[in-house]
């Protein structure tokens, strides 16, 4: 599905990715762990499109995006859930929500029904403006955006930061759903150790910008993370 192959980026002279590698595969949840400031969301950046990298190949669903832009990315499939969540404030939540649709045929432009089934509250909410919401219900409005899209791929860049216990397991929940319906990838940024070890199927850890452990989630060394995260 998503094969990401010896990445580099730059910011100019500063170098933010050093040969990353990372996949994911259909039904699986793929993690990205690591402490504020290694690369992970420049690696989301560079998965979508916003950042190019310098070095190495972008291959998804057997085609080398690389060169495409991020609506084209989109096009192909790839969701994603910015960290910060970036909603428009000043738009209702159906009107966020439908923001979703512009990679889509004309055909292909409504709510899928699934988003209030995993979401309740977005549905009690449709006509508030996005900035009135909590910061957990923004990250489930951000979510259900990308949802709209059908995306084959799922970024979502720490989804759990600054939101209340009770909006994370949700999240966690809807994740979990997701990945069990076998029809995406999804690739979560986390630097909530225990969060990402419940959701994980694969791991990377990166430091620096650069891979410093990888594998199956079930052989992931907790105090060895730990110890990392930590640092």
């Amino acid at each position: 599905m998503l094969s990401v192959e010896n990445l580099d980026l730059h910011y100019g002279a500063a170098q933010a990715l050093r040969s990353v590698s990372v996949t994911a595969e259909l039904g699986k949840v793929t993690c990205v762990i690591g402490r504020n400031g290694v690369g992970k969301t420049s690696l989301c950046r560079a998965i979508t499109g916003q950042q190019k990298g310098s070095r190495g190949k972008i291959v998804f669903d057997g085609v080398d995006i690389g060169s495409l832009p991020p609506s084209e990315r989109a096009r192909a499939g790839i969701g994603f859930v910015p960290q910060g969540r970036e909603i428009f404030p000043l738009l209702t939540v159906e009107e966020n929500l439908r923001t979703g649709f512009a990679p889509l045929k004309v055909g292909d432009r409504f709510i899928p029904a699934e988003i209030y089934d995993l979401f309740p509250v977005l549905k009690s909410m449709l006509g508030r403006r996005g900035g009135d919401l909590s910061g957990g219900q923004q990250q489930q409005l951000a979510i259900g955006r990308a949802l709209v899209m059908r995306p084959r791929l799922l970024i979502l860049d720490e989804p759990t930061e600054g939101i209340q216990p009770s909006i994370i397991k949700d999240i966690g929940r809807a994740i979990t759903h997701l990945a069990g319906l076998g029809t995406m990838a999804i690739v979560l940024v986390e630097q909530y150790f225990d969060f990402a070890r419940e959701l994980a199927d694969s791991f990377i850890l990166m430091e620096r910008g650069e891979v410093v452990m990888a594998g199956d989630a079930k052989r992931m060394a907790e105090d060895d993370v730990r110890q990392r995260l930590a640092l």
